[in-house]
């Protein structure tokens, strides 16, 4: 970020141009008591730019870097390898933007780069079509929600106890605005879903049914018979995909019926970073495509019969409906999508199917070995690259005890669910083609330390 200096005749310009007498009067929507009054404790006023450096490199010290230890978090966001000619690819001149694209002229590279997105997130997800990408995934769960309600005209949302608390936290503060109702519980540490349960609440006053697939606790299950029942009562099936890698392996969302499928991308291409830029991946059947947020790209030809790509349909964007667009999100998240589409031509379908296949692979060897330890128990029993173990003590404490060895050794639930005392020592470990069989064994033996 560059340092941009203000003189005090500078701050009197622009606050004369705004009509505020002072810099406090920018924050007079703030509570007084929750204003900062004075220096931060323990913070000097003034230091060096090389005694700020050191500090900060200190304090960066006592990080666990992803790559620095055996590493097994998941729960949302995987560490994969990316090659490193995604990074040089998405620099190009052609392709490089951090522009979100309004207008059928802008650049060729741009609009064809999106259509191959599209392409790839459809038949990925199974499905008819998708858009150009969204924020991340939690929003993008929230937006099939709503775009449900525009379908059915219903106002009731089943939510799986297997979707990422995560998600359903932005849901419900969405929902707080909108008047949706978000019906949801907590998991519990059993093997299976929730899945015939949610069949049996379907009814006529029920917009959709938000299922996650492999759920947040790494569990698998076939949804037939939940789209069945959603479609005699004329509801919608929506799935969470949190993890795109698992699509090499498990048959897809809409081949078992969903008309919605939504999800994270930032397995493929992006890479773990501090929270995000992250993007989201939003696909449906065909004939919701109307009620689609976002925009898509298509191909067509020009006047002179050239092949070209142009934005043909954005029908739920703030600039064609105003106060008809289904949110206030106007961009996509471009430079991602680049990201993710030029990872997905490098993979293509033989390179997806072979990482998922050693992604479970070494998850399965994990799982075997972790089960051996005494007082550890495997929920699942059907996983793809995550998986759930139940512990004979807090996870938490097992989580830090391990982090001091330099083993990060997975989520604790009760990180995921800090009310929900009956997860407490439920720890989601998950495996990629990151992880080696010796940091498996570095895994096994410091968790055996840690509960002898």
């Amino acid at each position: 970020m560059r340092y941009l200096p203000q003189t005090d005749h500078d701050r009197e310009a622009m606050l004369a141009r705004i009509g505020a007498s002072s810099i406090d009067d920018l924050f007079v929507d703030v509570p007084e008591e929750a204003r900062l009054d004075g220096p931060i404790q323990d913070l000097p006023m003034h230091a060096s730019e090389m005694a700020v450096e050191r500090h900060m490199s200190r304090l960066a010290a006592q990080n666990l870097a992803a790559g620095s230890g055996p590493f097994f978090l998941g729960a949302g966001a995987y560490r994969h390898h990316v090659p490193a000619s995604v990074d040089h690819l998405i620099q190009r001149g052609e392709l490089l933007t951090a522009y979100t694209p309004y207008q059928p002229e802008i650049a060729q590279g741009t609009l064809q780069v999106l259509f191959e997105f599209q392409t790839q997130v459809a038949r990925l997800f199974g499905m008819d079509v998708a858009n150009a990408s969204m924020y991340d995934g939690s929003t993008a769960c929230w937006e099939a929600i709503t775009m449900a309600r525009r379908v059915t005209k219903r106002a009731t949302a089943l939510v799986s106890s297997g979707v990422h608390p995560h998600y359903v936290s932005v849901a419900k503060t969405m929902a707080r605005f909108t008047k949706d109702k978000i019906v949801y519980r907590a998991p519990e540490l059993q093997a299976r879903t929730d899945w015939a349960q949610l069949a049996d609440q379907v009814d006529g006053d029920t917009n959709c049914v938000v299922v996650q697939y492999p759920d947040i606790l790494g569990r698998i299950e076939d949804m037939r018979a939940l789209a069945k029942t959603c479609a005699e009562h004329k509801a919608l099936l929506i799935a969470v995909v949190t993890e795109p890698v698992a699509m090499g392996a498990v048959v897809s969302p809409g081949e078992m019926g969903a008309d919605i499928v939504v999800g994270e991308g930032q397995s493929i291409g992006v890479g773990l970073q501090f929270g995000g830029p992250y993007v989201g991946l939003f696909a449906c059947k065909q004939k919701y495509v109307r009620q689609m947020p976002g925009r898509l790209c298509g191909e067509t030809v020009d006047a002179d019969g050239k092949r070209g790509f142009v934005l043909t349909l954005s029908t739920r964007e703030q600039h064609i409906r105003r106060e008809k667009a289904t949110s206030n999100i106007c961009t996509n998240s471009g430079l991602c999508a680049l990201a993710f589409s030029i990872h997905m031509t490098l993979l293509g379908e033989k390179g997806i199917r072979q990482i998922a296949a050693i992604n479970h692979e070494k998850a399965v060897i994990c799982a075997n070995r972790l089960s051996k330890i005494p007082g550890v128990r495997v929920v699942n029993d059907l996983f793809f690259n995550e998986f759930a173990i139940e512990l004979p003590k807090d996870s938490r404490e097992i989580v830090r005890d391990l982090a001091d060895q330099g083993v990060l050794a997975g989520v604790s639930l009760s990180r995921l669910y800090a009310d929900e005392p009956g997860l407490s020592k439920g720890l989601l470990v998950a495996v990629t083609e990151m992880v080696d069989e010796e940091d498996i064994e570095a895994l096994a033996k410091a968790l055996e330390g840690a509960l002898a």
